[in-house]
């Protein structure tokens, strides 16, 4: 099973790739289990059948800053691994990050936990796409996107303000 990948530089370009992708692979419907009676479980998760699962897609705008798109008949799974460029980053990161997954059940569509290798997951199945919007989940994504990535740089500097004034006040006394 191939999986494709597309090169991105800038945000826009980018973030209309992972656009037009998530459109694409949203084209899921109702599919029941195969193997259990009245049973409905996103195949992505489960993988109980290749023939159910499409090609996973990766779209990376950088080495470290990459989004997994793995659409099925019934579930699309988007991971979004976030720009971390020191560990600063990564600690913020890794703690937002955690601090939204615990909260999972206000965003209905995330996971409680990341596919390995990235920060973040969304789950979308059919039930939420006869329930909301096709095009309204996917700005969801994009928007999500483009705002964790400001709110990491808008904390570390913030962090960075806060360490200045303690360094500034602790050298005073020398």
């Amino acid at each position: 099973r191939g999986e494709n990948t597309v090169m991105a530089n800038t945000l826009r370009p980018y973030l209309d790739c992972v656009r037009t992708t998530l459109d694409a692979g949203l084209c899921i419907r109702n599919f029941p289990s195969q193997t259990v009676e009245r049973h409905n479980k996103p195949e992505i998760e489960v993988k109980g059948s290749k023939e159910l699962l499409l090609n996973p897609i990766t779209i990376c705008r950088t080495s470290g800053e990459r989004t997994l798109i793995e659409p099925s008949v019934n579930s699309v799974r988007i991971s979004v691994a976030i720009k971390q460029a020191d560990e600063i980053e990564e600690i913020l990161c890794h703690k937002f990050t955690r601090f939204l997954m615990q909260r999972s059940e206000q965003f209905i569509i995330m996971r409680r936990k990341p596919t390995e290798g990235y920060d973040i997951s969304f789950l979308i199945t059919h039930v939420h796409l006869e329930k909301m919007w096709k095009h309204k989940l996917v700005d969801f994504v994009i928007h999500f996107m483009e705002e964790i990535d400001k709110e990491i740089s808008g904390m570390k500097i913030a962090i960075n303000a806060r360490a200045r004034i303690v360094a500034n006040e602790f050298m005073k006394k020398f």
